[in-house]
């Protein structure tokens, strides 16, 4: 129904916010696909790992979950990403990237460009190859960085998910 709509509407040559909200679902979805599954990894798997006796055991576990997970993010990062552009370009709100009190639109946009290049260009290009080699020669400082990077980017990804909840219902920095 929600697609006859919209075609209908397009067929009549009104301008619709159907394809708005659309838009929008796929956003607000593909996040919370996306980070909680950062946040899992984050708060469940990587000290479930932590307990495990040897470098190789979570080496493996860890192989296996990335394998399962990698694809869903990868995915959900481009539709959250085309989605997050087409709402910009629909709204013509380029002009926020301009004004300090529209952070939260910036940091949207560096979240999603450091988990697109880790999840495109990093992992698959550099971590693959290198980690093998750096899990046995010093597997402890390995996990100890990995460890530190996932909160790191779940910190930033919660604190941005905080910045645009707020400031897309009104509550703006003051002073500007």
């Amino acid at each position: 129904m929600f697609f006859i709509s919209v075609s209908s509407r397009k067929d009549r040559g009104i301008i619709s916010m159907d394809e708005f909200v659309f838009a929008r679902v796929v956003h607000v979805l593909g996040v919370v696909l996306w980070i909680g599954g950062v946040a899992m990894v984050t708060t469940v798997l990587i000290p479930a790992m932590a307990q495990m006796r040897s470098a190789s055991e979570r080496t493996d576990f860890f192989a296996r979950i990335e394998g399962r997970f990698a694809p869903q993010a990868r995915v959900v990062t481009l539709l959250v990403g085309l989605s997050g552009f087409y709402m910009v370009h629909f709204l013509n709100a380029w002009s926020r990237f301009t004004e300090l009190r529209f952070w939260w639109m910036h940091a949207m946009v560096l979240v999603w460009v450091i988990f697109t290049l880790m999840l495109f260009v990093v992992e698959p290009l550099v971590l693959r190859k290198q980690i093998p080699k750096t899990a046995q020669h010093d597997a402890e400082k390995t996990f100890r960085r990995m460890r530190r990077m996932h909160w790191i980017l779940l910190s930033l990804s919660l604190i941005t998910i905080a910045g645009a909840v707020a400031g897309s219902h009104g509550w703006m920095l003051r002073g500007e």
